[in-house]
């Protein structure tokens, strides 16, 4: 997943339109798959409709969460409500999971029973259409999730990507079902519902790693050591300690100087090495703890004895 340099205006700019994107595109598919459904008959299509239905509420549920994960730092949670996001993340991979075992149920039961999918072009002509529209809504996606990270517009976008692939196995089930091979509707149901088991699983660990306040990666980290030891008067760094909640990262380390230095001297190399870890990493807050060298060394020595 990409990682996010940008403002957080900008942040909820990008997600609050993916998400309106995404429900207004769930809304059209649910009507047009339910009336190729009511048609057909076909198992492939109840399953594309049933899944468009989840996509719906997911999105609906995403609007409303991200009006939490977006807010300001309050005096309740000074740290923001950015972790509003990976529950969602979270609820929203059990939404997936929750598709893919009426998939399984749907596919398993034509599998035993099939028969030809009645009116074809119709439910041909309705699956290009939602191909078409799932197409450009996950081309959109992607462009946010790659310049925001958002966990929110991922595990949305992993709905309409796995909405994708069962269009495609509606559409090839569809065609192989007028005589040619009839168990192809329940084929591709179940193919497709064992995607959708893969992809709320990484979703799941994406939201768990911020909820449990899992570190930056480790080319960030490098990034944030490399920044403080360039500075000419930094001694050394110890204890950095990093997480991120929604789009927002905490950085905090201890930063090792010289003794002969004054407060201020002192506070404004802090100031300069926050503001170049925070342009590489924005939006960032930083705290950092000014040591002495010397009681940096005292203390290692203390540690290496004891």
């Amino acid at each position: 997943m990409a990682k996010s340099t940008i403002s957080t205006d900008e942040y909820a700019y990008w997600v609050r339109l993916a998400a309106i994107s995404s429900t207004s595109i769930a809304l059209i598919l649910v009507v047009i798959k339910l009336y190729a459904w009511l048609v057909t008959d076909s198992s492939a299509m109840l399953a594309s409709t049933t899944d468009s239905i989840l996509d719906l509420f997911a999105s609906i549920m995403s609007i409303v969460i991200l009006r939490f994960a977006l807010a300001p730092a309050d005096k309740e949670h000074s740290f923001g409500h950015g972790k509003a996001e990976s529950l969602a993340g979270l609820v929203q991979a059990a939404f997936v999971l929750g598709s893919a075992i009426i998939l399984i149920f749907s596919g398993v039961s034509r599998l035993l029973n099939p028969q030809p999918i009645v009116q074809g072009e119709v439910a041909i002509w309705v699956t290009i259409i939602s191909i078409a529209l799932t197409l450009c809504l996950v081309a959109f996606q992607r462009y946010v999730i790659k310049r925001t990270g958002s966990i929110i517009i991922s595990g949305d976008a992993l709905h309409y990507q796995s909405d994708l692939l069962l269009n495609l196995g509606v559409l090839a089930a569809i065609i192989l079902s007028q005589g040619i091979w009839l168990h192809a509707d329940g084929v591709f149901t179940i193919l497709v519902a064992l995607y959708l088991v893969f992809g709320a699983g990484q979703i799941m660990v994406q939201s768990v790693a911020q909820l449990m306040d899992s570190e930056l990666s480790d080319d960030e980290l490098a990034k944030i050591r490399a920044i403080v030891l360039n500075h000419g008067q930094a001694k050394g760094i110890h204890e950095l300690r990093t997480r991120q909640s929604g789009v927002q990262r905490f950085v905090q380390f201890h930063l090792e100087l010289s003794d002969d230095l004054s407060l201020f001297e002192a506070h404004s190399i802090g100031d300069e090495i926050e503001a170049e870890i925070c342009r590489l990493l924005a939006p960032c807050e930083v705290f950092i703890h000014h040591d002495p060298s010397s009681v940096v060394q005292s203390e290692q020595s203390k540690n290496a004895t004891s």
